[in-house]
């Protein structure tokens, strides 16, 4: 297979992947549309980040350890049920502010989306066997095998970026609504519900 080839071919399969609704896109929709768009903006690359550090670490070979090892599969994965637990049940108990949005906090920014969307993809072991699974089908045998991967993820990496314009742009139209307080507690509470419930699927999951 042609680098060409498998480029193509693996942006369609991660497309579809990225078109599915899931935690992701529940994360930037709900940050977004309660009017934190920076925040929003730092979500969106933090998920891209562990995207991106995932895949790089599959071509490197270290996330086999996760399909070969049960203890290293086990503690990332109650790490990160633990961590999905905890932020829903903060949305849930949100009280959703007043009227207009909220000034966000001095660390409420750009940086602490981006730590929230990093820890929330690094923290689900699912990706990481997912990259495990799928990528090395899509390196070609004649390619260097660690920059064909990491050029395979960031196509990943890209889709998922031009996905998150439509869903923030999306998200936007919903402002005026979310000004309403009442609605911003119903957002934040079906956010929370959708994390917590993600959390405790990867907690019970084989």
């Amino acid at each position: 297979m042609e680098m060409t080839t498998a480029l193509w071919s693996f942006a369609l399969v991660v497309g579809l992947l990225t078109l599915t609704p899931g935690l992701d896109t529940a994360l930037v929709l709900r940050t977004s549309a309660l009017g934190h768009r920076r925040q929003a903006w730092g979500v969106v690359l933090g998920i891209q980040t562990g995207t991106l550090i995932w895949g790089t670490l599959t071509s490197a070979g270290v996330t086999a350890l996760l399909t070969a090892s049960q203890l290293a599969y086990e503690v990332v994965r109650w790490a990160g049920a633990a961590y999905l637990v905890w932020m829903g049940i903060g949305m849930l108990r949100s009280r959703g502010g007043g009227a207009e949005p909220a000034e966000e906090p001095s660390d409420g920014g750009l940086a602490y989306g981006w730590r929230r969307g990093t820890l929330t993809n690094l923290l689900n072991p699912k990706v990481g066997v997912f990259y495990v699974a799928v990528l090395p089908q899509f390196i070609p045998a004649a390619a260097p095998h660690f920059a064909a991967g990491v050029a395979l993820t960031c196509v990943h990496v890209v889709e998922g970026l031009l996905w998150s314009v439509v869903l923030v742009g999306f998200a936007q139209v919903l402002r005026g609504w979310l000004r309403r307080p009442a609605a911003r507690r119903l957002m934040d509470r079906v956010t929370g519900v959708v994390v917590v419930g993600f959390g405790l699927r990867l907690a019970v999951s084989d």
